[in-house]
């Protein structure tokens, strides 16, 4: 009889988001290669119901999981997808994977907030109760050590994959930008960091177009900064995307940007390198791991600094094969080799 693993998909409510993503590629590619051997289920939102095919079993989402787990006892393994699962791994009796993405509220609060020592408590039971931990990056893997080093035994790191998909033949988003434009992705929230990009605009004719999720106040911020800098009339706050929009975007920008104060991964520089595009980051966190020598880098938030990076780095970038650099750079990080890697971890749990 093959064994039942349960795959948790509790960051799945919002689509357009990198958790959603993630679980639905993650999840998609390890029941395809899953079926000889495993029994596999999803516990997922009602949307979410099927997502996986018929090759899949499903456990409906329920307020009281957070409590009681009827099912507690039905499977040999359960991975936790993200650190933010309503039941953890005190709530069933089968082996526990749980993959953290991020410790993102220590480099954007501080541990001195009282909001991160609460954040820290639940994730230091969930650390101790899970017999394997997962980071999905390095320097996560070197936040959870820091941070919890009972944990540093049980702990591997499995980056995250990524696709390349063109937009269907003929499609056209609803907003479509008239001139060369940056394109940036995510939540529109001040950790993206995306208003120090508006000054970029000064001097040229291009057009910044911002992708994803609104909260209303930060958008409020990039538009004051955008009239501020006198290129009001040059940004675009589309808020959340198709995914053939999205393909669309990264496909006709001039260049993507991502300045971002806190990532665990970033899917998104990888999606824009598929596409065979010029990536701007930030230095922080996990960013330059996953950009690698591929990407262009912002050392600061200086204005004058960043147009420099992002003109020698334009330049450089069309003048010496860059398209095919970052499309060779993103190869390495594929769906099929990162459910691979969590089957591999798996069977090694069950045995």
């Amino acid at each position: 009889m093959k064994p039942a693993v349960l795959l948790t998909f509790d960051s799945m409510r919002h689509a357009n988001t990198g958790l959603h993503s993630f679980g639905h590629r993650l999840g998609s590619e390890i029941v395809r290669q899953a079926q000889t051997d495993l029994k596999v289920s999803a516990y997922t939102y009602p949307p979410q119901q099927g997502f996986l095919g018929d090759a899949a079993n499903y456990v409906r989402h329920r307020k009281f999981h957070r409590w009681f787990f009827p099912q507690r006892a039905q499977f040999e393994l359960v991975h936790f997808a993200d650190q933010y699962c309503r039941f953890g791994p005190a709530r069933v009796r089968g082996r526990t994977i749980m993959t953290v993405h991020d410790l993102n509220q220590l480099h954007e609060q501080g541990i001195d907030s009282a909001r991160v020592r609460k954040h820290m408590a639940r994730m230091q039971i969930k650390v101790a109760g899970a017999d394997h931990i997962v980071a999905i990056s390095h320097f996560v893997a070197a936040d959870i050590v820091r941070h919890f080093p009972e944990a540093r035994a049980k702990l591997s790191v499995i980056h995250n994959g990524a696709d390349w998909s063109a937009p269907p033949a003929g499609h056209r988003p609803a907003v479509v930008p008239t001139q060369p434009f940056l394109f940036a992705l995510g939540m529109v929230c001040p950790k993206k960091n995306f208003h120090v990009l508006v000054p970029l605009l000064r001097g040229n004719g291009r057009q910044l177009l911002i992708a994803g999720v609104l909260q209303e106040p930060y958008r409020q911020k990039i538009l004051a900064e955008a009239a501020a800098w006198g290129v009001a009339d040059r940004v675009i706050i589309t808020g959340a995307v198709s995914a053939a929009d999205k393909n669309w975007y990264y496909a006709n920008c001039e260049a993507f940007a991502f300045p971002s104060l806190a990532e665990g991964f970033g899917l998104p520089v990888i999606e824009a390198m598929y596409h065979g595009k010029p990536v701007f980051l930030s230095t922080l966190t996990a960013l330059p791991e996953v950009g690698g020598d591929a990407a262009y880098y912002f050392e600061n938030f200086d204005p004058a600094h960043m147009a420099q990076v992002f003109e020698a780095g334009l330049a450089d970038f069309n003048e010496h094969g860059g398209a095919e650099r970052v499309r060779l750079h993103a190869s390495q990080f594929t769906w099929e080799r990162a459910a691979a890697a969590y089957l591999a971890l798996y069977r090694r749990c069950l045995a």
